[in-house]
C-alpha cells in the first residue's frame, strides 16, 4: 500500500504530510538546495536523492532514483532539476508509474496536476528563479487531480507502462 502520507501533530490538529523526493544533476544543484530548504520550511518530509555537489554527473541516474521511488510507492511526488529540465523529464518518463512534466509556469503546474495527475515535476534551473520555482511547487503540490474525463486519458497513459 502507498505509504506516502505521514501524520504530524496530534488529535484535532493532525494533518497529512507528503513525502517528496528531490533530485538534480550539477546544472540543477543550486536550485535543488534552495528547494530542499523551502520544502523543509513548509513541513514536508523531503528526501534528497542527490547530486550532492556541482561536480559533473549524469542526470538520468537521478531521474532513475526519484522515478523508482515513485514506482515503489516510497514517495508521494518527485521534483527533478537539471539545466533545462528536458533531460530529466525524458528520463523519468521511461519509468513505469511516473508521469513527469516539464513545467515553466504556475499555470502549467496547475494544469498538469489537474488534467494529467502528474507525480513528478521537472524544472530547468537555467529558466526558473527560486521565487518562480517555489510558486510552481506550491501549485503543483496543492492541486488535486480533477478526474472525470481526464481519468480515461490518464488510464490510457498508465496502460503504456511496461
Amino acid at each position: 500500500m502507498l505509504d506516502n502520507l505521514y501524520k504530524k501533530g496530534g488529535n484535532a490538529n493532525m494533518r497529512e504530510i507528503l513525502k517528496i523526493g528531490v533530485g538534480a544533476d550539477h546544472g540543477g544543484y543550486e536550485l535543488k538546495e534552495e528547494i530542499l530548504l523551502y520544502l523543509s520550511s513548509k513541513d514536508y518530509l523531503v528526501e534528497d536523492f542527490g547530486c550532492f555537489s556541482r561536480e559533473s554527473v549524469d542526470y538520468p541516474l537521478f531521474a532513475i532514483k526519484v522515478g523508482n521511488a515513485i514506482k515503489n510507492d516510497e514517495i508521494s511526488f518527485g521534483i527533478l532539476i537539471c539545466t533545462t529540465g528536458i533531460g530529466m523529464s525524458i528520463s523519468a518518463n521511461k519509468i513505469s508509474k511516473v508521469r513527469a512534466a516539464l513545467v515553466n509556469s504556475v499555470d502549467a503546474a496547475f494544469l498538469t496536476r489537474l488534467h494529467n495527475d502528474s507525480n513528478v515535476l521537472c524544472l530547468g534551473a537555467k529558466y526558473t528563479s527560486n521565487k518562480l520555482a517555489f510558486e510552481i511547487i506550491d501549485m503543483f503540490l496543492k492541486t488535486k487531480f480533477e478526474g472525470g474525463r481526464h481519468t480515461t486519458r490518464v488510464n490510457i497513459i498508465k496502460d503504456l507502462d511496461i
